[in-house]
């Protein structure tokens, strides 16, 4: 009865006198956080020779090598007054018949936006609307938090709401 006793102490002791300081507040999920990624956008005119425009990635976002970088492009503006925006590559079909891409490549200073198309496409057939005053957000995401939520990349709106706008 006695070994009871002592084992029942020792247990309360170990489970009352493990307390300490608070710590810090750590990661509460999903829910209320504002900031996972970074996002910036540009204005650029993707003219000859190479429709190509570099884009430097600001100096006060730290881009890591499992980093995601998305880049959308703006079509416009709905009815409602809310823009509407793509995920690259974005394939487009003129109302001429002709068909071209806006892509991008990156590392990790650059981002660069170009137009690219068939070898059968003259790019200086394309209208200034398709290459002059091109708005484009560039989103950087780490892949951990790309991979532990169920998030449709190809909606701005739904990246936003993890991303703090530079």
């Amino acid at each position: 009865m006695k070994r009871i006793l002592t084992l029942i102490t020792a247990f309360t002791l170990v489970f009352t006198a493990c307390e300490g300081p608070q710590g810090p507040p750590g990661f509460d999920g999903l829910n209320g956080v504002n900031f996972v990624g970074q996002s910036f956008e540009r204005t650029v005119d993707l003219v000859a020779p190479d429709y190509r425009a570099e884009i430097e990635i600001p100096l006060d976002i730290e881009l890591f090598e499992t980093d995601m970088v998305l880049v959308y492009h703006l079509l416009g503006v709905d009815n409602d007054g809310f823009d509407i925006w793509r995920l690259l590559p974005d394939t487009v079909y003129t109302d001429n018949g002709l068909e071209f891409q806006y892509n991008f490549e990156h590392n990790f200073d650059f981002v660069d936006i170009f137009i690219e198309g068939p070898s059968t496409l003259d790019l200086s057939t394309l209208l200034p609307g398709d290459t002059l005053d091109q708005t484009f957000r560039i989103v950087i995401l780490p892949v951990d938090f790309v991979n532990s939520v169920d998030l449709n990349l190809n909606d701005l709106n739904s990246v936003m709401n993890y991303v703090e706008v530079n």
